[in-house]
């Protein structure tokens, strides 16, 4: 924790939002008081007493308190010179406990107030050093660690601590984003020969390096249900794991980490908890449990799930670390257990349309480096044939892959049978069908040649929505998952999000397969298949020339000029336009009017939604890069940013106006010439279509005309159809806004 202080003839905090209090010393605090030190000016005379005075009592109150990590707590006088010892200020606030640990640096080669500096150190059981050039700064920077470990030594004390999370530049460099994030268990190796101990001597640290999806296995992942998930947060409240944790931003083709990707908070992700009681509960590492109504946001923010969910939370053990564990009701309170052979269920794994879930822990293939190289399908299948009897696998798990694989079996020739029967010319534009079932199972068949396939990321790495992860089942399983049995859920790649940027291509069906035992069901898979955006939009107007008439001839059609015709889907998106063009777009960007109108009427609802890991531009600004410090002590403070294990305030006292001269200042920074992205927090709608209201219609005054509109909903599904007023100009409305905004 930190705080710092301004001072000259009067003291005051350089931050005046953190008056009075000392903060976290996390990446962005640190970063935003760097900056407010670079723009330090030196102005007066700088009475340190008063400073010291001001510090003393803000480090009582935070100890009486009881708050922070009550181990160290230290303050840092950078001076070029001290007229006097402060003894005064030592005898009233810090003797004679000397609870605050004074460590001094004396910048430059003056050594007047050298013995006056020194003896501040000395006798607040702290460490004097002069910096005198910059390579001083590297070397004797790290002084303090001494004086700190040394009561640690003399009581054998060895903790063990674990770090944030912080992202290998060697696997980010690979690509092996499974493994992106890690922590180190550390402890530090101090000298035990007792001529030496009594001085506390630190010879360095040992630790090893800990990928955070390892801590994730103390949850399986197919016990948790179709939304359910598994979370860790250190006791500061930062996420280490999280579905919704977004370490990385697109900056033109490349990825890169966010700048505060570790030190996002609980909160941010779990925004729902707005009284903090999960949060407070796990940061002071309690078990427990709670439920909460949430909204999840999916499809990149484009759709919410409304979910009711249940947390349950506890410390681990041994750590600064608390798991999570998210079950959402309706889901993962059963699990569907079948009887299959094993000699039946092998047959049917080996098949070539069947796949699982590889970031699943069906076998443990990561401790035996013959292992290692071995599929978690491949495991399974050595695991039942004993080829591999070293082989630890989750039983439970396998014989439900083995049933899966039994019962899903008779899809491949269901599927090879509809291909041999389809009509080239009726049903070209069938492109894939899929198959995926609550173990992680996968099952695929193409109708096209693979060089043919729109959309060549789904079902593959590249596109992690549409397969199984660690983190969540597949998006079109998720969204089917919550609509009645029986119901089809088309989703289509919005125009931003399109291969190659161009319009969609393709659209996405899926459905629910639910199982009922004992009156307990449950959804067991979801099916669907991946069609040509052209073919559905053929059959759309070809139904649309169909009326119910005796003779069959409709009064007016969708092809008529005077009539607009849309097929949206539950979130307002355009599957079916007139113009191509309007594919993939927020309807309320295309027709304002209506869709306020359709907004006032009930038959959609605005949900305000919050994204704290959002990235916005800022716009390029030049200014004086003139930097006010002396070169020297700004490389101190870059160096020691991070300083001391708990408290720290910076005390910058500069009372000599000979070295505050134009030679002495230099250029601070490097310009970009274009906007760059910086972290920021921004609200945004999503629209909702409400199921309750099947029809409506209605007319709009638009000045000189009316406007008149036709909406229902396309029964088992997710669409509806909308037939809009062409003629009229109703561009009085504006569109309804999707955008996000900085909050």
């Amino acid at each position: 924790f930190i705080f710092s202080l301004q001072y000259n003839d009067y003291v005051h905090f350089i931050e005046p939002c953190f008056k009075g209090i000392l903060v976290q010393a996390d990446r962005d605090n640190r970063e935003h008081f760097k900056q407010l030190v670079e723009e330090l000016q030196a102005k007066g005379v700088g009475t340190v007493s008063k400073a010291l005075t001001e510090s003393f009592k803000i480090l009582r109150e935070f100890r009486d308190a009881g708050q922070g990590g009550l181990c160290n707590q230290a303050i840092m006088l950078i001076t070029d010179g001290a007229v006097e010892d402060y003894e005064a200020v030592f005898e009233k606030y810090n003797w004679p406990d000397r609870k605050v640990r004074v460590f001094t640096y004396l910048i430059g080669r003056e050594v007047t107030f050298a013995p006056h500096v020194k003896w501040i150190a000395c006798n607040n059981k702290g460490y004097y050093t002069q910096i005198s050039t910059l390579a001083d700064v590297q070397e004797n920077v790290m002084e303090y660690l001494h004086v700190l470990s040394r009561p640690m030594v003399i009581n054998h004390d060895h903790d063990i601590i674990w770090t944030e999370a912080y992202m290998d530049s060697a696997l980010f460099a690979s690509q092996a984003q499974s493994l992106l994030l890690m922590t180190t268990v550390a402890m530090p190796v101090f000298s035990k020969k007792n001529e030496t101990r009594s001085h506390g001597i630190l010879l360095g640290v040992v630790g090893s390096d800990v990928p955070l999806r390892e801590l994730l296995k103390l949850a399986p992942r197919y016990k948790l249900g179709v939304h359910g998930y598994a979370f860790l947060n250190t006791n500061n409240g930062y996420i280490l794991s999280h579905p919704d944790l977004r370490p990385l931003y697109k900056e033109g083709k490349k990825l890169k980490p966010k700048p505060n990707y570790n030190s996002v908070d609980l909160s941010e992700v779990e925004w729902e908890d707005q009284d903090e009681i999960l949060r407070s509960a796990m940061i002071n590492g309690e078990t427990g449990y709670l439920s909460m109504d949430v909204k999840v946001p999916v499809d990149k923010g484009k759709r919410v799930l409304f979910l009711t969910n249940d947390y349950f939370f506890t410390d681990i053990s041994g750590t600064p670390f608390s798991l999570g564990v998210v079950l959402s009701r309706g889901h993962g309170e059963y699990i569907l257990l079948g009887n299959t052979s094993v000699e039946e269920g092998l047959h049917d794994l080996l098949q070539p349309d069947l796949s699982l879930a590889n970031e699943w822990i069906y076998c443990i293939t990561d401790i035996d480096p013959d292992h290692r190289k071995l599929s978690q399908l491949e495991a399974v299948i050595r695991f039942l044939t004993g080829e591999e009897p070293d082989l630890e696998c989750d039983e439970e798990l396998v014989q439900e892959v083995l049933f899966d694989a039994v019962v899903t079996a008779p899809m491949e020739a269901y599927w090879t049978t509809l291909a041999l029967n389809m009509s080239l010319d009726t049903e070209a534009g069938i492109e894939m069908a899929f198959l995926g079932t609550r173990a992680g199972l996968m099952r695929s068949a193409l109708y096209v040649g693979s060089e043919k396939i729109s959309n060549k990321k789904f079902l593959t790495q590249k596109e992690k929505e549409s397969i199984f992860t660690m983190d969540h089942f597949p998006l079109w399983y998720r969204r089917a998952a919550e609509h009645p049995p029986g119901s089809f859920i088309y989703s289509i790649v919005s125009e931003d999000d399109s291969e190659g940027g161009g319009l969609p291509k393709v659209v996405t069906v899926s459905t629910a397969v639910s199982v009922s035992v004992d009156g307990k069901m449950g959804v067991a898979a979801a099916v669907g298949v991946q069609i040509k955006l052209d073919l559905l939009q053929r059959k759309f107007w070809m139904a649309m020339q169909q009326c119910s008439a005796l003779d069959g001839a409709c009064p007016l059609s969708c092809q008529d000029d005077i009539v607009n015709c849309f097929l949206i889907d539950n979130n307002g998106f355009i599957l079916v336009s007139k113009i191509p063009e309007e594919t993939g777009k927020f309807f309320g960007a295309v027709d304002g009017s209506v869709m306020t109108q359709l907004l006032n009427m009930g038959m959609f609802r605005r949900v305000t939604m919050y994204d704290y890991q959002a990235m916005c531009k800022v716009p390029y600004h030049h200014h004086s890069g003139a930097r006010p410090l002396l070169s020297p002590i700004y490389a101190f403070l870059a160096a020691v940013k991070w300083l001391i294990s708990d408290f720290l305030i910076f005390l910058l006292e500069f009372n000599m106006s000979s070295f505050w001269h134009s030679d002495n200042l230099a250029d601070a920074h490097k310009h970009k010439k274009h906007d760059t992205l910086q972290p920021c927090d921004t609200e945004y709608p999503v629209f909702v279509y409400e199921p309750a209201i099947r029809e409506t219609n209605g007319l709009i005054e638009c000045g000189d005309c009316q406007k008149m509109f036709v909406a229902q909903q396309i029964r088992s599904s997710n669409l509806l159809l909308l037939v809009t007023d062409a003629v009229c100009d109703c561009s009085v409305f504006p569109p309804v806004p999707v955008d996000a905004k900085e909050v």
